[in-house]
């Protein structure tokens, strides 16, 4: 068997359409013909997977997570079995398999489950019939044989995953933009494409808002060493490689920030009157974690007579989730109050140059006040600093610090 594999996935917008699809299949019958074995896995056709949930809303407003995820992943079985036959029909040879027939083993938490295992056999088998193998991303299956799916962004993952355990050249990610800008370019005209990020910075750019990449597919690459390649489906261009930079050439040394991304998705949860007694943050976030809710950002004020206050920021779609949690916990934990804040955002500067540049967080700050833009909390780390201010002013925010860190400027 030929060695040379490369894993290619293509998102949403580049199966969108049947023509779209042909497109794909013209890609893959190209590299099989330059004598690659060629796996590609994809996403549901454009907005497939919202009109899936849209169908379940009609039945039931809070319907099983088991079910949803049977529901959820028949989408990218569409499009890999389209891709196939079109690959077929442009005379190439093809297979489709969905996450079962892979091998792609999970654990059982629906709707977000985590990838354990994939076996590579029967992708190893389809490569010496002369195929091109299609796998349906997105989705798993556990150990009691019920589907799940890997949540939003999932097929970033299953590419990741597939190609880590078929040790492939590197993995694909073709996307409707041409890689990983300096912030997104429909807030900032002249964000400019990125070169190259290492793991850390991809996974605090993807963690604080970028959507270019599922964070979870990041943290795979980063483990077991797999190299991503995140270009445009549209054309040849390059795009942004990321992988250990680590032993790169020193003349390449990091810019100080290498981006600003921003994410409305947030909801910041204040609990007022709190005992402030040792072991009781424990047991608020303890039950959150219960709920498979993660949290982002904490705050904790110093307690004054025995009273303490905490906010802390999780996902807009675990508020219901968190609400009906933290209604449970009020009486339990003798909480008097608790304020819900739908109206926040987090902005974030990202970049390794940061752990030896001192003074990064304070132009940060005094970029954001010198247009009055309030921060409410703040978390750092040696390549991150993100800040909470009021949604309404996170894209003027974004523009004040990819102008003060003269983003649009440098050749990254």
């Amino acid at each position: 068997m030929n060695k040379n594999i490369i894993v290619m996935k293509f998102g949403g917008t580049s199966v969108g359409t049947i023509e779209k699809i042909k497109n794909v299949a013209d890609r893959a019958i190209k590299s099989k013909s330059e004598g690659n074995n060629v796996v590609i896995t994809v996403s549901a056709m454009g907005d497939t997977t919202d009109e899936l949930i849209e169908l379940a809303s009609k039945i039931s407003k809070n319907p099983p997570r088991r079910e949803m995820d049977m529901l959820l992943s028949t989408g990218e079985q569409v499009s890999a079995a389209l891709l196939a036959i079109a690959i077929t029909e442009k005379g190439g040879r093809a297979v489709s398999l969905n996450g079962y027939q892979v091998g792609i083993s999970t654990d059982d938490v629906f709707s977000d489950a985590k990838i354990l295992t994939v076996k590579k056999d029967r992708i190893v088998s389809e490569f010496e019939k002369g195929n091109i193998v299609i796998v349906a991303g997105f989705q798993g299956i556990t150990d009691a044989n019920d589907i799940t799916t890997l949540g939003r962004g999932g097929s970033d993952t299953t590419a990741v995953a597939v190609a880590a355990a078929l040790n492939a050249k590197y993995c694909e990610i073709f996307t409707d933009v041409d890689g990983v800008f300096t912030t997104d370019p429909n807030v900032v005209s002249d964000a400019m494409k990125i070169k190259i990020l290492s793991y850390d910075e991809m996974l605090e750019l993807a963690s604080s808002g970028a959507k270019v990449l599922h964070l979870r597919a990041v943290e795979f690459a980063k483990n077991h060493g797999v190299v991503i390649h995140v270009r445009s489906s549209f054309n040849n261009n390059e795009g942004t490689w990321i992988m250990d930079t680590e032993n790169l050439n020193e003349k390449m040394e990091k810019a100080v920030v290498a981006g600003v991304s921003y994410d409305t998705n947030q909801v910041k949860i204040s609990v007022f009157g709190i005992p402030d007694k040792p072991g009781i943050a424990a047991k608020l976030f303890e039950e959150l974690a219960k709920a498979h809710i993660n949290i982002d950002m904490i705050v904790q004020n110093v307690g004054e007579k025995g009273i303490a206050a905490i906010s802390f920021t999780i996902k807009n779609e675990d508020l219901n989730t968190g609400r009906k949690v933290m209604e449970e916990l009020k009486h339990k934990l003798e909480i008097k109050n608790i304020e819900i804040d739908t109206e926040i955002a987090k902005v974030s500067i990202v970049g390794a140059g940061m752990k030896s540049h001192p003074g990064v967080a304070a132009a940060m700050f005094s970029a954001l006040g010198d247009k009055g833009i309030n921060i409410e909390m703040i978390s750092t780390s040696p390549i991150i600093i993100s800040c909470v201010i009021r949604k309404e002013r996170v894209k003027e925010a974004v523009k004040l610090l990819h102008n003060a860190f003269g983003l649009d400027k440098q050749k990254l």
